[in-house]
């Protein structure tokens, strides 16, 4: 399941403190990445349950690992996507079929609507002192393409990764590895 996205009323800046993020901008922030990936599988999980086989892929993100400031609600719901990932994979392994495998993938940095404005200048599109240290703690030293998501999907979906369920992958251009030092 592939739901996702943050608000900008749920991120702490200069103006908005932590301790004052209206409730509702967080519990929307959950119902779009936890609640929008935990109920379409119910839906999609029942039926590989009745077949006995299936394959689901849900979408983290590398902040379940590694969270980033100023945006709490999106870290603290992607670290529940992975939870439950793990969760169902053995849930459905035990209980349904040892032949449904749940794993997700947890890009890293992919320039888009959602964060370009914390990323990059809104007037002269230069990279925010954010976006800086982002490329500086990223070995690979740029943004992920959406394409570059592909191979990663196509693998955990495939027969090739028959043996593998439970597992958050990141796609990150290797910054959940990078100490910083």
């Amino acid at each position: 399941t592939a739901p996702g996205g943050n608000k900008k009323e749920a991120t702490t800046t200069r103006d908005m403190r932590f301790f004052d993020l209206p409730a509702d901008a967080i519990r929307f922030v959950f119902d779009l990445n936890f609640l929008g990936t935990f109920l379409p599988t119910q839906v999609f999980a029942r039926d590989m349950a009745e077949k006995g086989q299936g394959v689901i892929l849900n979408v983290s993100s590398m902040n379940a690992f590694r969270p980033l400031t100023k945006i709490a609600a999106y870290s603290a719901a992607k670290a529940a996507v992975s939870n439950f990932t793990q969760w169902l994979a053995v849930h459905l392994c035990q209980n349904y079929s040892k032949d449904i495998r749940v794993n997700a993938i947890a890009p890293g940095f992919f320039l888009t609507e959602q964060n370009r404005f914390l990323l990059t200048d809104e007037k002269t599109g230069e990279l925010t002192d954010r976006g800086k240290t982002i490329i500086d703690h990223t070995p690979m030293g740029r943004f992920g393409e959406p394409k570059e998501l592909v191979g990663t999907v196509m693998w955990l979906l495939s027969d090739a990764a028959k043996f593998v369920t439970g597992v958050v992958v990141p796609v990150d251009g290797g910054f959940s590895a990078f100490s910083g030092v």
